[in-house]
């Protein structure tokens, strides 16, 4: 264990724990499709929080698109259509 990580600990005790680490490591690897399947103990915390960081800026183009999307079909549509009553409703949900 590094010095400063030594000191850290005596000078907070409000301080993250590395058990607490170890478990949010762990939780986070579950919440990620690409590490739910594997062993804990065989992936690296970097491993994870890499993963981590490549999924939510793929969920973020997906957003994107999504909205891009929507936005088309939005513009497609008429305002007082049926479709477009449907998409409103949705959209407040």
């Amino acid at each position: 264990m590094s010095s400063r990580r030594s000191r850290s600990r005596q000078s907070s005790g409000s301080r993250i724990t590395d058990d607490q680490i170890i478990d949010l490591v762990s939780k986070l690897q579950q919440l990620i499709p690409e590490l739910r399947g594997r062993r804990s103990d065989k992936v690296s915390a970097s491993k994870v929080l890499q993963e981590t960081c490549n999924y939510i800026r793929n969920l973020h183009r997906k957003v994107d698109g999504l909205s891009d999307r929507l936005s088309q079909l939005l513009a497609s549509t008429e305002t007082d259509s049926d479709q477009a009553a449907i998409i409103r409703s949705l959209l407040m949900e």
